[in-house]
């Protein structure tokens, strides 16, 4: 039996230096390139074999996307940018969760707050803990949800967490 998993991960830290650019068009910062890269290190180190990354289009998690899909060696077309993503509600997330998570044995989305913590919330069992400021999906924050041999859905309450790591933990 193949064991399904969601990774949900939010985009690292971004740069707020130019406020003339849109939220849309903010690049990561150093530090968010390096959280990037420890979570991408901490994800190769599970050994999780992702079938499917889908990733909003804006440049910061177009960036934390291709830092992770370099360290994992994830080829391109294994990667959709979904628009939908971006400033997404919960219904709009366990949409995709519907839609992409099908005949996928590991699907890992990667957006923005406050969709990932309400999607998180909603998914997982059990009520995910929070970070030390109070917070659940702090940037670049990675969380594996286990769905065990049941396929990976949207309904709530089916998954159990199995982490959420913060950059901060490691």
């Amino acid at each position: 039996m193949q064991e399904h998993r969601l990774i949900i991960m939010r985009h690292a830290k971004s740069d707020w230096s130019e406020g003339s650019k849109p939220d849309f068009d903010r690049p990561l910062t150093t530090r968010g390139k390096e959280a990037a890269k420890l979570m991408s290190k901490w994800l190769k180190h599970k050994q999780y074999r992702i079938d499917r990354i889908i990733c909003s289009p804006a440049l910061r998690t177009k960036q934390t996307c291709q830092l992770v899909s370099q360290e994992l060696g994830i080829p391109q077309n294994n990667i959709l940018w979904e628009t939908e993503i971006y400033e997404a509600s919960l219904n709009n997330l366990l949409a995709l969760v519907n839609q992409h998570g099908e005949g996928v044995q590991t699907l890992l989305i990667i957006g923005h707050n406050p969709g990932l913590d309400q999607l998180l919330c909603y998914l997982s069992r059990d009520p995910p803990p929070v970070s030390s400021s109070g917070k659940l999906m702090t940037t670049a924050a990675v969380a594996i949800l286990d769905y065990g041999n049941a396929a990976i859905t949207g309904k709530p309450h089916q998954a159990q967490l199995q982490y959420l790591i913060r950059p901060k933990d490691l």
